[in-house]
């Protein structure tokens, strides 16, 4: 054992088990080397999310804006006061003002740049996500297959974390929205490569024992990372604009390299690698779409996500453009995580209680249902009240809904596995309805916004896809 390497800090021989299979990784059994682990583990996990937090919830939503503001507004329309202009919007469309023919034209400029922004964040994200739909599960395949002297996961994750960061710099520079939608795919996707092998890990280095305290422990990593992420990003951005990019890159480098270095891996070199073809690797995702109830579950999860994405792709924008009275940019920014920070107490309650509740009765399908009904009725909120309050109060019935929604929806789809044997497989095809769900639903808001000139649409669309998810719930027959 080379505990001076990897297991320094006063740790003995009873706190790691070498790998009994050449080229795979010790296993912490406890003591120092472990809490060592479930430390890095959880910051390096919430570096990343951080960058989901902030970026995708604050930053591009604002880039956007500006690329398309300098679109539409030209000239000596470059000082237009969009709060100013959403606000006579809304005096006009309740009877209470009649717009000059001076400012009909500026409230025309404002519809465009109101789609053109809604349709182009859209696009930006949704071509994210695909790329890292695609990614994921070839990383996975990969790390799993990689032959160093840094083991499986730590090329993978350093790759990710330094050509991620890159990309994530570069965004800062997009002049336009097409580079935009490239290097932020590109830095999503790379960035990937970090997230999936870190997770990697606890199968790797953790004992079944323990499997679900380092879990549990990540996710509340995974969780706070994308709130300080969203928070850090609405105080920051005002003061240092885009180059707030430049933290996130950083934290996401300091993160991997703490967990790389500090948490070395037994070498791979003499990993037995049995052989390995694409096609058979491919079509076994289709497996579990076969079987009736899985698929009804996975039908309901697209949905759900789907509806739920497509109602918190464009909450920077609503806040200036739909609420009454308007915020300004800067409000709106500051403003934004908060949406998410509220949610936040009744999530993680819904978190502990739902799944035990469910493991008591002894049934699923009752409580995904009426979580994902709480999630519909949660969207007619701000559809019947267009104004900020209902906006946060939307984002705590929903946070509920979603804490119910995520442990139980995930005992669901164990309870229809297929093939127990597959579960790692057909789990990742569980995961991928979320992701699909999620790349949808920003492109369909952004066409209703584009269609209608409005947000209004985009709840009502919203309450009938998570509705409709809870239908889909009843048709399953083999799991109560």
């Amino acid at each position: 054992m080379t505990s001076d390497q990897a297991v320094p800090g006063g740790a003995t021989a009873a706190d790691v088990a070498e790998p009994t299979a050449p080229g795979t990784s010790m296993t912490y059994l406890g003591g120092p080397p472990f809490r060592r682990y479930l430390v890095w583990y959880t910051l390096a996990f919430a570096a990343t999310t951080a960058v989901w937090g902030g970026v995708l919830g604050v930053v591009l939503p604002n880039q956007v804006q500006m690329i398309e503001f300098g679109h539409w507004f030209t000239g000596a329309d470059s000082d237009v006061d969009l709060t100013a202009l959403n606000d006579l919007k809304a005096a006009i469309d309740a009877g209470t003002a009649v717009a000059t023919a001076e400012q009909q034209r500026l409230l025309d400029l404002l519809a465009g740049f109101d789609a053109a922004r809604a349709q182009s964040l859209a696009l930006v994200t949704s071509i994210a996500m695909v790329a890292t739909m695609i990614v994921q599960p070839v990383v996975g395949v990969l790390s799993d297959r990689t032959r160093s002297r840094y083991g499986r996961r730590a090329p993978w994750m350093v790759f990710g974390a330094v050509v991620g960061s890159g990309f994530l710099v570069a965004v800062r520079f997009a002049p336009t929205i097409a580079v935009l939608a490239l290097l932020w795919a590109c830095a999503q996707a790379v960035l990937n490569c970090v997230a999936g092998p870190l997770q990697a890990t606890v199968a790797d280095r953790v004992p079944e024992s323990k499997v679900g305290t380092a879990s549990g422990i990540g996710g509340l990593g995974n969780f706070a990372g994308g709130l300080a992420g969203g928070v850090g990003a609405g105080v920051l951005l005002s003061s240092v604009g885009l180059d707030v990019l430049y933290l996130y890159a950083a934290l996401v480098l300091v993160g991997v390299a703490g967990f790389v270095l500090l948490l070395r891996d037994r070498p791979s070199t003499d990993l037995v690698v049995p052989a390995h073809r694409w096609g058979p690797f491919l079509r076994g995702f289709l497996v579990p779409l076969r079987d009736h109830d899985f698929r009804w579950v996975w039908l309901a999860r697209i949905l759900l996500a789907f509806g739920y994405a497509a109602s918190t792709a464009f909450g920077l924008f609503m806040m200036q453009s739909y609420i009454t009275p308007a915020l300004s940019v800067t409000q709106a920014t500051r403003l934004a995580p908060l949406l998410i920070l509220v949610s936040v107490p009744g999530t993680i309650v819904a978190l502990l209680l739902a799944g035990r509740i469910s493991d008591r009765i002894g049934r699923r399908k009752p409580l995904v249902i009426a979580s994902s009904a709480l999630m519909a009725a949660s969207m007619l909120i701000p559809l019947l009240w267009p104004a900020l309050p209902a906006l946060f109060l939307q984002s705590v019935v929903a946070g509920v809904a979603f804490g119910i929604y995520l442990p139980v929806d995930q005992a669901l789809f164990i309870d229809v596995l297929p093939d127990k044997e597959s579960a790692g497989r057909d789990l990742g095809i569980a995961g991928l309805g979320s992701n699909l769900g999620q790349a949808l639903g920003p492109v369909l808001a952004g066409q209703i916004v584009a269609l209608t000139g409005g947000y209004r649409g985009v709840w009502a669309i919203a309450a009938v896809l998570t509705a409709v998810a809870a239908l889909a719930i009843f048709q399953v027959r083999g799991a109560r």
